[in-house]
């Protein structure tokens, strides 16, 4: 593949993807495999129809927080309108919550993006910015009190990771018994090819951590004391970093005291060492049942850079893990055992994680860095489409097609015509 693009007709068909899923106030992530809106799917629609409908860009976000839980949680999926072609669905989560939502959340990329669609029109996303900015709090509020009892920001299941299936989670996953959960009937293959996603053992274990929660009416000290998974997460606890340091800007432009946020965000980098693993020379996820590590380098540990919190002693390993491959930063080592270039994040490269670690790399001063990633990312787009994912050896598209964040970040980010804010 080259980088030959023909950029207007690229832009003009990513608008159109944003509309055609568009649902009216919120996109879907695809049509039929995600028919419902996703937390950091939507953030980042929000993010690319800012390019060209300001006004719709802040309605995705409101429409986003119309579904957070009086306990500031955010949750991960919005049922707004029945569609039986998806599994699990609300009735299998039983949140009890109006619109009915799943009872996890997602990563908190909505004020990292926020600040951005912000910084395109102060002037019209002021008061747009003033009525989103308590619920941020009270969501940034509820990830410290719920899910940093150990300093880093931890999750209690991999999809509240939103990346399901990487082999970061292998080590949690084990000790999960999946073996009562009865029988169900999975979609998502009736959509993707099934060599595409994850293994029936690893759906059954997602779905016995869900039934957990039911049980215990979704009771947080109880999933975080009692739950069959817990692990600290290097990405997440990368991504908290800069969203509360994002927060905490915003609130000084609002005139608000954004004191506070920035503590919270020192509060997880001073607690870095938890999930430095000296074994693999970086960050690693951390099974917090045991203590184990994953043993795994996964694109998560890219994040440092957006965190702002890089170490010179993992670039060499991280570096070896890009160079690699052809297109983009994998999900997987390719040089590790689990290393699978088409299998839902346990290998291909995501254009939508590309976009934050090159801007990670922009503010570090890494400019080189941040071009090659955008120039490999526009290669994969340019000539597989905007798909899901790909597979970062040849470039082949994974997933599901015209999908919407792969859209927005090629009109935000990766599209010569993208204008940096």
């Amino acid at each position: 593949m080259t980088q030959t693009t023909n950029t207007d007709a690229l832009d003009a068909r990513a608008r159109e993807i944003l509309r055609g899923n568009d649902r009216g106030g919120y996109t879907v992530p695809t049509a039929g495999l995600y028919p419902y809106q996703w937390n950091w799917d939507s953030a980042f629609a929000a993010w690319g129809f800012s390019t060209f409908d300001v006004d719709r860009a802040w309605t995705e976000l409101e429409t986003l927080f119309s579904g957070q839980w009086d306990t500031g949680m955010v949750p991960h999926i919005l049922f707004h309108q029945s569609d039986p072609g998806y599994f699990p669905g609300p009735e299998v989560w039983g949140t009890h919550q109006s619109p009915p939502t799943s009872g996890i959340s997602q990563p908190p990329v909505a004020a990292i993006l926020a600040r951005r669609i912000y910084a395109r029109d102060p002037k019209a996303g002021r008061g747009r910015l003033a009525m989103l900015y308590p619920k941020l709090v009270a969501w940034h509020r509820w990830w410290r009190t719920h899910r940093c009892a150990h300093g880093v920001a931890a999750v209690t299941h991999p999809w509240e990771s939103g990346r399901d299936n990487c082999p970061e989670w292998d080590r949690g996953m084990a000790n999960v018994d999946g073996s009562g959960v009865g029988p169900y009937t999975r979609r998502d293959t009736g959509h993707v090819d099934a060599s595409m996603r994850p293994k029936k053992e690893d759906y059954d274990r997602y779905i016995a951590i869900l039934q957990f929660g039911r049980a215990c009416g979704w009771d947080q000290e109880t999933i975080v004391r009692e739950g069959p998974f817990l692990m600290a997460d290097p990405a997440m606890t990368f991504i908290l970093i800069r969203a509360h340091r994002d927060l905490a800007w915003i609130a000084g432009e609002l005139g608000e005291d954004g004191a506070e946020i920035a503590g919270w965000a020192a509060e997880v980098e001073s607690a870095l060492d938890e999930i430095w693993n000296p074994d693999l020379g970086c960050y690693d996820a951390r099974d917090l049942r045991t203590g184990h590590f994953s043993g795994t380098l996964g694109s998560g540990a890219f994040l440092a850079w957006l965190a702002g919190v890089e170490s010179r002693s993992m670039e060499t390993r991280l570096m070896r893990c890009w160079d690699a491959v052809r297109y983009g930063i994998p999900s997987n080592d390719p040089e590790g055992p689990h290393f699978d270039p088409r299998r839902y994040w346990r290998g291909p490269t995501w254009p939508v994680v590309n976009s934050l670690i090159a801007m990670g790399f922009a503010e570090a001063g890494r400019d080189a860095d941040a071009e090659r990633l955008r120039r490999e990312t526009v290669d994969l787009i340019a000539s597989g489409g905007f798909f899901e994912y790909f597979d970062p050896v040849d470039g082949t598209p994974c997933g599901g097609d015209h999908f919407t964040w792969t859209a927005a970040i090629w009109l935000a980010w990766a599209s010569p015509s993208a204008e940096a804010v």
